[in-house]
């Protein structure tokens, strides 16, 4: 890991869960906002995924969701970030990886973790709902992804 490190692996991971972190989170609440709903409970409903009782925390939980935002983003820049080191199709086709890698993260999170702990429903009804999702997860975080990758740069 200390040649990751020096290899600016960690600097990359900090960028892209940077700027994937803050557009997706920033789409989250105008979205919330749109709806006429407080974005304080937007951010602790996030918070209640690990941790139930956020939901009461207040601005306290409001933080608490921001924080699991960017680690959950944060380990999946890492994981995208280690299979293009690694794994070489990804490295030659990087944006297109990081594309499906995007449509990965939305089955992943629509399917199985939501649905698991919140018992929201798959797919959702709305295709204008399934859209945000998809260009969220797509665009916003797995090209933004596959932009740091291939840029190489640390930040």
């Amino acid at each position: 890991m200390a040649n990751a490190m020096k290899s600016g692996f960690g600097q990359r991971v900090l960028l892209a869960t940077a700027i994937a972190g803050t557009l997706d989170i920033s789409m989250a609440a105008i979205e919330t906002a749109r709806a006429g709903k407080p974005i304080g409970g937007m951010l602790r409903g996030l918070a209640s995924g690990p941790f139930p009782p956020a939901i009461e925390w207040g601005l306290g939980g409001a933080v608490a969701g921001l924080l699991v935002h960017y680690a959950i983003m944060a380990v999946m820049a890492a994981v995208f970030l280690i299979a293009r080191e690694r794994i070489a199709i990804v490295k030659r086709h990087t944006i297109p990886a990081a594309l499906v890698y995007g449509v990965i993260l939305w089955l992943v999170m629509y399917g199985l973790v939501l649905q698991l702990r919140f018992g929201m429903r798959f797919p959702r009804p709305k295709p204008e709902a399934v859209a945000k999702q998809l260009f969220a997860h797509v665009v916003l975080v797995g090209l933004t992804f596959g932009l740091v990758a291939r840029s190489g740069r640390s930040a």
